[in-house]
C-alpha cells in the first residue's frame, strides 16, 4: 500500500491516525476548488488567495525529507507541525529517494505539501528551522543524515534572492525527489523562473535518480 493523503485526515493509512486542525478542515470546499491543479494539464501560476483582515495568503509547496528512525513517522510530524502556517492543502504520497549529492547515508523518505499561509516568506523559513530543530536535526555533515529536513520549493509567484532565503528553490528543477511528489499534486503549477510546469520539468528530467512509491505492508 502506498503512503497516500487524506485531506480530512491526514493518515488514514497514509500517515497513522491523527486529526488536521481546525484550520484547516475549514479550508476544506477551497480545497476541492483548487484540485483543478491536479485534474488539468493546463499551466496554472500559484496565485495569491482571498484575503483576511489586512494580509493575502498564498499558496506555498514545501519538500519533506527524512533518513533517520523513524521516516515515516518524522514526515507526519513535521506536516502536523507545518499547519502553524496555515491550513494544509494537499500532501503527495511518501517516496523512498536514493541520497544524491552525499551517496554514503540511507535512503530518503519525501514528499511535498501544499499550504495556504500568510506568512512572509522569511518567517515561513524561520518555522521550517525550528521544527528541525524540535525534531532533533543536528547540522554537523552537510547534505548528511537528517532526521526532518524542509525546503521551501513556491511560494506564490514570488522569485526572491536574498541571503539565505532562495525562492524558488535553487536546485527543485534538477530534483527527481522534488518533482515526483510535486507533479503527483500540482502538476500544472509554474516555476516562475524557468516558465516550466512542474510537469514539464519532470519530463525533461535526465534518468539516473532512483524515487519510488513508499510502500508498506499491513
Amino acid at each position: 500500500m502506498s503512503h497516500r493523503p487524506s485531506l480530512g485526515r491526514l493518515g488514514l493509512g497514509a500517515y497513522g491516525s491523527f486529526t488536521l486542525p481546525a484550520t484547516c478542515r475549514e479550508f476544506r470546499s477551497r480545497v476541492q476548488l483548487r484540485n483543478v491543479y491536479r485534474r488539468t494539464g493546463r499551466a496554472v501560476r500559484p496565485s495569491r488567495l482571498r484575503p483576511k483582515g489586512d494580509y493575502v495568503a498564498e499558496l506555498v509547496y514545501l519538500s519533506l525529507g527524512s533518513n533517520v528512525g523513524d521516516r515515516p513517522a518524522n514526515l507526519r510530524a513535521a506536516i502536523a507541525r507545518l499547519a502553524q502556517a496555515g491550513p494544509v492543502q494537499a500532501a503527495s504520497a511518501f517516496y523512498e529517494t536514493e541520497p544524491v549529492d552525499v551517496r554514503d547515508q540511507p535512503w530518503f523518505l519525501n514528499c511535498v505539501v501544499a499550504v495556504e499561509t500568510a506568512m512572509p516568506p522569511r518567517e515561513l523559513l524561520n518555522l521550517a528551522l525550528a521544527i528541525e530543530r524540535a525534531m532533533g536535526r543536528h547540522r554537523t555533515r552537510d547534505k548528511g543524515p537528517r532526521t526532518i529536513d524542509i525546503d521551501i520549493l513556491l511560494f506564490g509567484g514570488r522569485v526572491i534572492n536574498e541571503p539565505g532565503l532562495k525562492i524558488p528553490h535553487p536546485a527543485m528543477h534538477q530534483r527527481r525527489f522534488v518533482l515526483e511528489p510535486l507533479a503527483e499534486i500540482a502538476p500544472g503549477v509554474l516555476h516562475p523562473a524557468i516558465n516550466k510546469t512542474a510537469r514539464q520539468l519532470l519530463e525533461r528530467l535526465a534518468p539516473g535518480q532512483s524515487v519510488r512509491v513508499f510502500t508498506v505492508l499491513e
